[in-house]
């Protein structure tokens, strides 16, 4: 009997920690949340919302017991002694740890309440949340009752009877961060925003010639942003990235750099304040009993055997405080997406959906113009009313920017779906295009101007001067050089495209000459188009003294193919040794450290 309700009763508490939220770890909640969670928990029985996580739920109880299965499997046929000594060679990682650098976490103090308060002064000191269906924050004195972003606004009612409910401005709160970040910048230009109300700084230039301490600094740029847009701000200020949430609100915590200091410090620290474990890593890690990333380094052996699911690496990492201080803007060329979405409350008339995808599609085409990006991926996003998410895609072979294609796609993605009851809708563009890299690159920047960015069906020309009708003309100065049309031209356009909306490589990691166009194989253009002849090769810089066309086509292919085949060559041989002298190296590695097991075992 007690065996059937160990089970049930874990089961039970994960459910009501589930429908807790992502955001029950918020700054000014309380530390026992016990009674909240099964006031949530008996506010949303019999929803969908309700049957949806607990689906969830037990999906995730039966994938760790899977996990569980394997470990325990693993733990009877590995040889301990070599994982536990595999994983103490791991562990001593300090020649990886840089306190040389510090690094600031800047958290805006409940950003969208705080800009609320700017415009409704009469507010402070009472509990109100923003968003009339579903919480983006709430204040502080709402979160004493268990009131927090992600939370429909019926259960927050349930928590707290007099709760007052605003309206979502999103122009304040884009307004406001601007401001906030501009201030910012101004001790670190080239500081990583991670949201509109949070950054990472790395002030070390700044202190020095300053001549000031981390603490000052912190504390003069909080109080430089509650004078300017009054609004608090917190900080933790560390060696590196990892960071705390410590002395919020309007408050800082300093992680001073002395190693041992930073392990002591990580012992108590929950895992879920890392960066990158979720509640669903969270849950798992919790399985085999790691809860804080003291744990880490207790249960090591468990974390070894179930490498590819966690990452070693990275936990023994996180366990001994060590992580990135390294601190940059993000690079356009890392970005893979760009979407928009919308919320409400569920609708099944399908008149009424399509208004909404009209406006997503009107948001994100004004993003990628504003941003400057074109896509050939659409996918379709929605939410059925009982909180089941769907995905449809679709690509095309020529750019997408505007709305009129965008609702198109995502109409024709839909209709079939229906009839349905969604409470979400949006759209997202990948397979990108940065419409703002010149074009002016590779052979074209010799033969005249940059191409324009243009739709892969549209023919462009290759050069762009013709001859003129003048006495004072030398014609013999002219060469001809056949255009590309119909199929050729297509082929080279795509090679073009793909060029310039990815990282240009081939299939060994070496990289390629951006926007060659091969040869065409035949004169295929009845259209004569006109280049200036060059007294030396642009590629080689030998004399060509000629005006004969095929000559000059000729000796430029053979440059273009000599300099890639060179190029990649040499890098690929080179990728090819050094990959070889690892596996050789790691090889040598797993035999020194492998004990020959004796027969029947």
């Amino acid at each position: 009997m007690v065996a059937d309700t160990a089970p049930a009763a874990s089961q039970s508490k994960s459910l009501l920690k589930r429908l807790a939220g992502p955001s029950s770890a918020k700054a000014g909640l309380t530390t026992d949340q016990s009674d909240i969670n099964r006031i949530i928990a008996e506010a949303s029985k019999g929803s969908k919302y309700y049957e949806n996580e607990k689906k969830k739920d037990r999906e995730l109880t039966e994938r760790i017991e899977r996990l569980l299965q394997t470990r325990d499997a693993a733990m009877k046929e590995a040889d301990l002694a070599q994982v536990e000594s595999s994983v103490s060679h791991l562990v001593q990682l300090e020649s990886l740890r840089d306190v040389s650098q510090t690094i600031v976490h800047i958290d805006a103090d409940a950003f969208f309440a705080n800009c609320e308060l700017l415009y409704s002064p009469e507010l402070k000191g009472k509990a109100f949340g923003v968003g009339k269906g579903v919480l983006t924050t709430a204040s502080y004195e709402a979160r004493r009752f268990g009131v927090r972003s992600g939370m429909a606004a019926f259960i927050a009612k349930k928590l707290c009877p007099e709760l007052i409910l605003l309206s979502i401005h999103p122009e304040r709160y884009s307004d406001m961060s601007k401001k906030v970040m501009a201030i910012l910048a101004r001790y670190d230009p080239d500081m990583l925003v991670a949201s509109c109300d949070e950054a990472y700084l790395n002030i070390t230039t700044y202190c020095e010639q300053h001549n000031v301490t981390a603490d000052d600094c912190v504390s003069e740029l909080r109080r430089i942003v509650q004078e300017e847009t009054k609004l608090t701000v917190s900080a933790g200020i560390a060696p590196n990235r990892i960071c705390s949430d410590k002395n919020k609100p309007n408050g800082q915590f300093h992680l001073p750099p002395d190693s041992q200091v930073i392990k002591d410090f990580m012992i108590e620290l929950s895992v879920r304040k890392i960066p990158g474990i979720g509640r669903v890593q969270e849950r798992m890690l919790e399985s085999i009993g790691v809860m804080t990333c003291g744990d880490i380094f207790t249960h090591r052996v468990s974390i070894a055997l179930l490498d590819k699911e966690f990452g070693q690496r990275f936990m023994f990492q996180t366990c001994l405080g060590i992580a990135s201080n390294v601190v940059r803007p993000h690079s356009r060329e890392e970005r893979k997406s760009i979407g928009a979405e919308r919320t409400f409350h569920p609708l099944a008339d399908k008149d009424k959906i399509l208004q909404k995808l009209e406006e997503v599609a009107e948001e994100l085409e004004n993003d990628m113009m504003e941003t400057g990006w074109a896509g050939r991926t659409v996918t379709l996003k929605y939410k059925l009313d009982n909180y089941q998410v769907f995905t449809r895609a679709k690509s095309f072979e020529r750019w997408i920017t505007k709305k009129d294609d965008l609702f198109a796609t995502g109409k024709e993605l839909f209709i079939p779906e229906m009839p349905l009851k969604i409470r979400l809708i949006g759209l997202r563009v990948t397979k990108l295009k940065d419409l703002r890299i010149s074009a002016d690159s590779g052979i074209k920047r010799y033969f005249g101007g940059p191409m324009e960015h243009t739709s892969p069906r549209k023919k462009r020309k290759i050069t762009i001067e013709e001859p003129r009708d003048d006495d004072n003309y030398n014609w013999q100065d002219y060469i001809h050089m056949p255009g590309l049309d119909g199929e050729e031209e297509d082929k080279a356009q795509t090679i073009e495209e793909q060029s310039s909306s990815t990282k240009p490589s081939s299939s060994n990691g070496s990289p390629v000459l951006e926007g060659v166009i091969p040869h065409p194989r035949k004169p295929i253009s009845a259209k004569k188009h006109w280049v200036k002849s060059e007294t030396s090769c642009p590629l080689c810089g030998k004399d060509l003294n000629t005006s004969d066309n095929q000559e000059l086509n000729a000796h430029i292919d053979f440059c273009l193919s000599r300099e890639a085949i060179q190029e990649a060559g040499g890098q690929s041989m080179e990728a090819k040794t050094k990959a070889k002298s690892q596996a050789d190296a790691w090889s040598l590695f797993l035999a020194s450290k492998t004990k020959p097991r004796s027969k029947g075992k």
